[in-house]
C-alpha cells in the first residue's frame, strides 16, 4: 500500500521517539548460548509496564497490569496448560458428573498461605461467597451465579452443583475466587489493606509497592510447586514505551513488550542479538474502537458502518503494527474454533462512508468540510490510555481518515486508572480505543449481554440486542462444540452488522527478554506461564537484593 506524506512523517516520529540504538558500555555481551548453564537460585527479573496495577485482588481487577502481578501471588483451582487443555493448580484432580452439572474438586494438601496458615476448601468457599455477594464490585460474578449449591465436603474436597449445563464451568475456577478466609472474613474487601498488601499462595509475595514507580515481589520459598529460582520479581512502572526501551538498553529493565518498530528495526543490531532474545507469537487479544451507544451521534448503525468504511485496516496493520498482526473482524481471533471468517467486512471506501452518512442525515451544508446535522457539527473525541503508542498511532490514523469524510476527531490520552475509574466506569466518553485479552473459552457473556452494563461491568458501551442475549445464553448451556460454534458464528454476524465496536486488529505478542535468563519455554499461552522455572546461571547473575 502506498503511504501518504502524513504517514511517512508519522513513521519518522515513531523512529525518533523510540530512542537511539547505540550500544551502552554498561552491559557485557551475554548470548543465549552463554545462558545455558545449570539452574541456580538468585538474581531478579525486572519487567517494564506502561500501566500500574489498580488492585491486587483478582476478582476486583479489570486491567492487565493488576492481573499480571496478582497472577504471581494467587492461584486458582485449575489453569490452562501449554497444550491449551485445563490442568490442575490448587486442585490435584476433579470429577464431573455425567450430566456435567456437578464438579467435585480434590484439593492439594500441604499448601500454605504466605503467612504460614494452611489452605483448605474453606478458603475456596469464602472466595465463592465473596464474588457472588452483591456488595462486591466485580465484573466476574456471573459465572459463579450459575452455581446452585457449593459445599465443603471436608478440608480438601469442594463440590459445586450447577442449576443447568454451563460450558465454561470448569475453566471458571481459575485464579479469581480463592481468598484467605482467616484474613478477610468479616471485612469489606474494597476497603481493606489486603488489596494493596495481599497474602497469597503463589510463587511470589509482595514486599513493597512504591506508587507510580515499582512493585517488588520476593520468591515464596515454600511455594507448593517448588521455590522459584529467581529471588525477586520487580514490576517497574514506566508510562512511556520509548523511555522503557532506553531503560532496556541501559540495563534497568530485563523484559518488556516491544512496539512493532522496536521489534522490526530498533533491535536488529549486534548489541541486541548478543544480549537479548526476542519472541513473536499470536495472542488472544484484539484492539477495537468502541462507541458510547447512548451518544446521539452513534445511535444510528449507519454512522458506525460509515466510520468502518472510512478506516483502512490494512493501513493500520502496515503503519501501526509493521505487519505484526492481522485485521480483526469480531471478538475472536483468527485460527481459533469460534472464529467466523465469513462475517460482513467493511472494505476501505470513503465514497461508501459518505453515502451512509448522508443517508443518516449528515451533510456539509456550509462548505467548511465538516458534516452537520440539525445544526450540530460531527465532532467527537476518542479517548485512550497514555503510554500505549500503538493505540495513539491508531487514533491518529483514524483521526486523519475520518477528516477525509467530514468528521472532526479529537484525541485525548489519559492515565490508566483515571481513564478506567473516571471515564469508562462513569460512561463519560464518546468513543474509545482499547483492547480485550480474551479467554480460551468463547463465552463473552460479560462483555455483550445487555444485563452487564452497570458500573465496573464490561458492557460499558451499553450494547443491547435481544437475539445476542439469547445466543449468549444458549452458547454457555451446551457442551457440544458444533452447536456452540453455530451460536458464536451467529453472534459475530450480528456484531459485524451492528458494529458496537469497530474491530481493528489482532496484534502479535513481541516480548524481549535479557539473554541471561534461561528456562523460557515458548508456548501457545505465551512465555511467562512458567516464570518460577526461569533462572540465571550463577556466573551470569547481576542483581543482589536483601528482602
Amino acid at each position: 500500500m502506498k503511504k501518504s506524506l502524513f504517514f511517512s512523517l508519522l513513521l519518522m516520529v515513531a523512529v525518533y521517539a523510540g530512542g537511539c540504538t547505540g550500544r551502552p558500555e554498561t552491559l557485557p555481551p551475554v548470548t543465549p548460548a552463554t545462558a545455558s548453564g545449570d539452574p541456580a537460585y538468585g538474581d531478579s527479573l525486572v519487567e517494564g509496564s506502561i500501566g500500574e496495577p489498580t488492585v491486587l485482588i483478582p476478582m476486583l481487577a479489570g486491567d492487565n497490569a493488576s492481573h499480571a502481578v496478582a497472577g504471581l501471588i494467587f492461584n486458582g483451582l485449575v489453569k490452562y496448560g501449554t497444550d491449551l487443555r485445563i490442568i490442575g493448580d490448587l486442585a490435584e484432580s476433579w470429577d464431573i458428573s455425567r450430566d456435567g452439572l456437578i464438579i467435585t474438586f480434590r484439593l492439594r494438601k500441604g499448601v500454605r498461605w504466605a503467612d504460614g496458615v494452611a489452605f483448605t476448601a474453606h478458603d475456596v468457599m469464602f472466595g465463592y461467597k465473596t464474588i457472588i455477594d452483591e456488595k462486591t464490585p466485580t465484573a466476574y460474578s456471573e459465572d459463579f451465579r450459575q452455581v446452585k449449591k457449593a459445599e465443603v465436603l471436608d478440608d480438601y474436597t469442594f463440590r459445586v452443583t450447577y442449576q443447568k449445563p454451563f460450558a465454561p464451568a470448569l475453566s471458571s475456577w481459575g485464579g479469581l475466587v480463592v481468598l484467605p478466609k482467616h484474613l478477610l472474613e468479616g471485612k469489606d474487601i474494597t476497603k481493606t489493606e489486603f488489596a494493596r498488601n495481599p497474602i497469597g499462595l503463589g510463587p511470589f509475595r509482595l514486599v513493597k509497592w512504591s506508587p507510580g514507580q515499582e512493585l517488588i515481589l520476593n520468591s515464596y520459598k515454600d511455594y507448593f510447586e517448588g521455590r522459584p529460582y529467581l529471588d525477586h520479581y520487580i514490576f517497574r512502572i514506566i508510562p512511556d514505551r520509548a523511555t522503557m526501551f532506553l531503560e532496556l538498553q541501559a540495563g534497568g529493565v530485563d523484559i518488556m513488550d516491544l512496539t512493532p518498530i522496536q521489534y522490526t528495526k530498533q533491535t536488529e543490531t549486534g548489541f541486541f542479538r548478543d544480549n537479548f532474545r526476542k519472541f513473536r507469537y499470536p495472542q488472544f487479544v484484539y484492539t477495537y474502537m468502541g462507541f458510547n451507544l447512548k451518544h446521539p451521534f452513534f445511535v444510528d448503525k449507519r454512522v458506525r458502518q460509515a466510520i468502518a468504511c472510512a478506516i483502512d485496516k490494512s493501513e493500520l496493520i502496515d503503519v501501526v503494527l509493521f505487519g505484526l498482526g492481522n485485521p480483526a473482524t469480531g471478538p475472536y481471533v483468527p485460527n481459533t474454533w469460534p472464529y467466523n471468517p465469513g462475517v460482513k467486512k467493511y472494505e476501505y471506501s470513503p465514497a461508501m462512508a459518505k453515502k451512509l452518512l448522508k443517508e443518516a442525515g449528515w451533510e456539509d451544508t456550509d462548505g467548511d468540510g465538516i458534516l452537520e446535522k440539525d445544526g450540530r457539527p460531527f465532532r467527537f473525541t476518542i479517548l485512550t490510555n497514555m503510554g500505549n503508542s500503538l493505540r495513539m498511532n491508531t487514533a491518529t490514523i483514524i483521526q486523519w481518515r475520518l477528516a477525509q469524510v467530514g468528521i472532526r476527531v479529537d484525541i485525548r490520552a489519559l492515565e490508566w486508572s483515571t481513564f478506567v475509574n473516571q471515564f469508562i466506569d462513569k460512561r463519560r466518553f464518546e468513543a474509545v480505543i482499547l483492547g480485550w485479552s480474551i479467554g480460551l473459552d468463547p463465552d463473552q457473556y460479560d462483555i455483550w449481554h445487555s444485563s452487564k452494563t452497570k458500573e465496573k461491568e464490561f458492557n460499558f458501551v451499553t450494547y443491547k440486542n435481544p437475539e445476542v442475549d439469547e445466543l449468549l445464553e444458549r452458547g454457555r448451556r451446551t457442551f457440544d462444540v458444533k452447536e456452540r460454534k453455530k451460536t458464536y458464528f451467529r453472534i459475530q454476524e450480528i456484531l459485524a452488522d451492528e458494529l458496537p465496536y469497530i474491530f481493528l486488529y489482532v496484534p502479535d505478542a513481541t516480548p524481549i527478554v535479557h539473554a541471561r535468563f534461561a528456562g523460557i519455554r515458548p508456548s501457545p499461552i505465551g512465555i511467562e506461564y512458567n516464570l518460577p522455572k526461569w533462572y540465571v546461571p550463577a556466573g551470569l547473575q547481576r542483581h543482589r537484593m536483601e528482602p
